[in-house]
């Protein structure tokens, strides 16, 4: 079975996968990183978004392959000890959560979002297609605007 090698989090691990073997089941099941969350396997409720080499990927669908030496970051990996990541911080203060199983995805999704614009429009927010079935849509575009304008000031 093939050894792949890549930075989680930023630590480097190595692990022995088929190589058509989903992203999101190596995650969870070999490296115990739960964040990540299996909702549809394909593609479509995006939970299990994570960030490679800074860009959000739905990691049900990303093989193993495709992650030999690239850089891979979960909900886990964004805080920086305990001082949270903007966005996360933003997540609390708008009290986006209500079950709280898409978060991590919607999360990694706005912190992409938020790499590529400082100012998002809400055109920009709507292309994130995560799927919250609780409806919490307009408290995560507050958290993604309060982020933007926090992170902006910095």
């Amino acid at each position: 079975m093939p050894r792949y090698t890549f930075t989680l989090n930023g630590d480097e691990v190595s692990v022995e996968a088929p190589a058509n073997h989903p992203l999101l089941w190596t995650l969870r099941d070999q490296l115990g990183v739960t964040g990540p969350k299996m909702g549809c396997n394909l593609d479509v409720c995006k939970a299990c978004t994570c960030l490679i080499d800074g860009e959000a990927y739905t990691t049900c669908v990303t093989a193993m392959s495709d992650i030999e030496g690239r850089e891979v970051t979960t909900i886990e990996g964004l805080a920086e000890g305990d001082e949270l990541h903007p966005v996360q911080q933003a997540w609390l203060e708008m009290d986006v959560p209500q079950c709280g199983y898409c978060q991590p995805g919607q999360i990694m999704n706005a912190v992409a979002l938020l790499k590529k614009t400082s100012e998002p429009t809400d055109a920009e927010i709507d292309e994130i297609e995560n799927v919250c079935r609780c409806g919490t849509y307009f408290r995560i575009r507050r958290a993604i605007k309060s982020a933007a304008e926090k992170s902006a000031g910095n």
